[in-house]
């Protein structure tokens, strides 16, 4: 195939449509598409291909409800590092505990901030004491329970 980059800025209307329908429902076949936007589902094809080689389209994936799974607490744990030099570090080991869905390197009064999800609120302690607090880099942690998540979407073009 050519070039199939495309300037991430240059994403025009027919673009934003199919992100926008694809974020609605990533499972919407391409003449389906097609038909919606008047255009042929190859057209489809080769828009949502440049959309990925250029990294804005990253893939599909399948959404679930935690809860429905048994996963009933959701927290964010601000974390503040001994250095910030431990940064890399940290991060490989917050990766090895399953239960941190989420982790972002951050300004303000945290180093970094994770999202994690968790059975219980025993199971929660338990996630801090044996395997987040005891991270000999980590200095402190502040633990923030979520008791809802109203707002839950992805940026709409």
């Amino acid at each position: 195939m050519q070039n199939l980059q495309i300037d991430k800025q240059a994403l025009d209307t027919l673009d934003k449509n199919i992100l926008n329908a694809l974020i609605e429902d990533a499972r919407t076949p391409y003449a389906e598409l097609g038909k919606r936007f008047k255009v042929s589902p190859a057209t489809i094809h080769v828009r949502i291909e440049k959309m990925k080689a250029s990294g804005i389209v990253l893939g599909t994936k399948l959404k679930v409800e935690p809860k429905q799974l048994g996963f009933d607490v959701c927290c964010f744990i601000g974390i503040n590092l001994k250095s910030a030099g431990d940064y890399p570090e940290v991060i490989k080991q917050l990766e090895e505990i399953e239960e941190v869905v989420e982790a972002y390197y951050t300004t303000g009064n945290y180093s970094i901030f994770i999202k994690i999800l968790c059975r219980s609120i025993d199971d929660l302690q338990w996630l801090l004491i044996d395997k987040v607090q005891s991270i000999d880099k980590i200095r402190a942690t502040e633990t923030l329970i979520s008791l809802q998540n109203p707002i839950h979407r992805t940026v709409q073009l």
